[in-house]
């Protein structure tokens, strides 16, 4: 996971500098004195209410923000940066778990002489370690700048006490979940009515940190119809799922339809329907 360091204000603009490739060495940041605080500000941060992060795949999802400026600040100049991101933790303090970031700086829209409209992509990449899986649950948005005033980034006179630089945590929450998925299977088939219908399955949740997806004990799973013909499914019995996952129940047969079953998540797990199996009952 790519992690800030906001110890100090130097070890900041060196890290929203790499965002952009454009890093600089700690040795050199130390010598050319220290950025001073950029006069700018973020609102309405808005990202989905929950990203749902699978064992490899990689997430995407849009964000937006308004970023409001002082007069002497210009958004739209070819060396001024800024980038929306994701905290997990404390926004200032050493026990932050890590930070979600964009691979790209954000785009920025004059809507007036002092505020933008600003929008990026997220991305998590679960496959290349940026998630662990204690990091499932409610992380913090966030917005950085970085305005160069017309120095070079890639001199090796850099002067740091000449680039301005803000970031600003707490602009909004969102859950980012681990994965959930679901099984069902109901047996024998066809059956006749009266007889016991078996509705076996498992729920399984991503592993972040093996790059699999692993059994979810323990948690409490709905047995759910839906008759054929009709496409509503109501809920005929709750039961738990085992040490590894695995779910097991009997029911029944009355008529033809659809077994499934229904997880309805967790603060670290998302909610997930089994795909319905067709029972024929004759």
């Amino acid at each position: 996971m790519r992690i800030r360091a906001t110890a100090a204000a130097v070890s900041a603009v060196t890290g929203a500098l790499a965002l952009t490739g454009l890093a600089v060495p700690a040795a050199q940041a130390a010598d050319s004195g220290t950025p001073y605080t950029l006069d700018v500000s973020f609102s309405n941060f808005k990202i989905a209410s929950s990203l749902k992060v699978g064992a490899t795949a990689v997430v995407s999802t849009k964000v937006s923000y308004t970023l409001t400026h002082g007069s002497d600040v210009d958004p739209t100049a070819s060396d001024f940066f800024t980038d929306p991101f994701l905290y997990h933790g404390s926004f200032d303090g050493d026990d932050s778990s890590g930070e979600i970031f964009g691979g790209t700086p954000a785009t920025c829209t004059v809507t007036s002489a002092t505020t933008a409209n600003c929008t990026s992509t997220l991305e998590i990449h679960p496959a290349d370690g940026d998630l662990r899986n204690a990091d499932a649950g409610t992380w913090k948005g966030a917005a950085e700048a970085v305005d160069f005033n017309g120095q070079d980034p890639d001199s090796p006179n850099l002067d740091l006490s000449k680039v301005g630089y803000k970031d600003q945590g707490d602009l909004a929450t969102t859950k980012v979940l681990r994965l959930g998925k679901l099984t069902a299977n109901a047996s024998p088939e066809p059956v006749r009515k009266g007889r016991t219908i078996t509705v076996t399955g498992k729920l399984t949740r991503a592993n972040w940190e093996t790059g699999k997806y692993s059994g979810y004990s323990s948690q409490y799973v709905k047995l759910q119809f839906r008759k054929k013909g009709s496409s509503t499914y109501t809920t005929v019995k709750t039961i738990k799922s085992s040490s590894t996952g695995a779910l097991s129940t009997t029911v029944t047969a009355s008529v033809d339809g659809y077994y499934r079953y229904s997880f309805a998540g967790t603060a670290t797990t998302s909610s997930v329907n089994a795909t319905g199996d067709f029972i024929d009952v004759q």
